[in-house]
């Protein structure tokens, strides 16, 4: 595999793009924006996600989905979890069948509850699937700085060629066959992110932020237990490691979120001054639905979509998380 399509010009997607590349491989990146399509193509940064980042010589760019799929051995598919079913819908017109397809988009479509993977599978039901994941910031990864991930692939052999098609000696990849607990683990992180940047906003202390985490991953773990994932995948990268990482630097597009909130600005304010999808604000409203459809509590993930959705005031939720009945741990 040596020719590969990146489609999403967003700092995920030029991260992944920029690290394929040093991989040794021929890279396309797919950007609806023309400004960043252009910048690519001369060599330089891309000027609307990462505009302080200096990518490796080599990135070819183009602004139309079918360009890029001619002559490609795999996709990986960087759109904002929202955007995946009419992306993979334009896609499917283009690419060729038996083209492997990599889900690098963290969320659960609102309206259906479906996960990425099950979209896909859907809207290309001859491509083979893969998921990566795992605590990795766009900016440090297309820095080349170090960092490791999962990538779940239920097919060994294709797995195996997906990892040595991208992993460098600033890229490290595990393999994993549980492709629905690294798109759990990577959907409900950025929940909880939010809500361990409003404890931080709200100067409530380490410990608070701590106990969160800690019990965030426990809403994780039930979550993806219902959903047929393992407790290995939610213990490791895709769960535990990008928990931790995204619920611990302002880095985190969730995390700065719940801290402005914390500090007592508006939703709407917040997103005004944002370019990039802040995924945990919709992903709020998917993770709480699914978890009450499928019988799973998640009170922090409840809180936070009541704080962000419903207006509920943040110290209300706080007080109501706290004065929840004691139970054991493993409840």
């Amino acid at each position: 595999m040596n020719n590969i399509y990146v489609i999403g010009g967003g700092a995920w997607g030029t991260a992944l793009a920029a690290a394929a590349r040093r991989a040794g491989r021929n890279v396309t990146l797919y950007a609806r924006e023309t400004e960043v399509v252009n910048a690519i193509n001369a060599g330089a940064a891309n000027p609307v996600y990462l505009p302080d980042v200096a990518l490796p010589d080599g990135l070819r760019a183009v602004g139309t989905i079918a360009d890029g799929c001619e002559n490609c051995d795999a996709v990986i598919l960087v759109v904002p979890a929202q955007f995946v079913r009419a992306t993979a819908e334009e896609l499917a017109k283009a690419l060729p069948k038996d083209v492997p397809v990599v889900l690098a988009a963290k969320g659960i479509e609102q309206g259906t509850l479906a996960l990425m993977t099950e979209i896909a599978a859907e809207v290309l039901p001859q491509n083979p699937l893969a998921v990566i994941s795992g605590p990795s910031f766009a900016k440090e990864v297309a820095s080349g700085l170090p960092a490791a991930v999962t990538l779940a692939c239920a097919d060994q052999d294709l797995g195996t060629d997906l990892i040595n098609m991208i992993a460098s000696a600033t890229f490290r990849i595990y393999q994993s066959s549980d492709l629905i607990g690294a798109e759990i683990g990577g959907s409900v992180k950025n929940v909880l992110a939010i809500a361990c940047g409003i404890v931080e906003g709200r100067g409530l202390g380490d410990n608070a932020r701590a106990a969160l985490i800690t019990r965030g991953l426990a809403e994780m773990m039930r979550l993806g237990r219902a959903k047929g994932a393992t407790t290995e995948t939610m213990m490791g990268l895709a769960g535990m490691g990008d928990l931790v990482l995204t619920c611990n630097a302002m880095q985190s597009r969730n995390f700065s979120f719940g801290f402005a909130l914390g500090q007592g600005q508006t939703v709407e304010q917040i997103l005004a001054s944002r370019v990039a999808v802040t995924e945990g604000v919709t992903s709020a409203v998917s993770v709480t639905e699914l978890a009450e459809k499928m019988g799973v509590d998640m009170p922090i993930c409840q809180a936070v979509n009541a704080i962000i959705h419903q207006g509920q005031n943040i110290d209300a939720a706080i007080a109501g998380l706290m004065d929840r009945p004691l139970r054991t741990e493993s409840e």
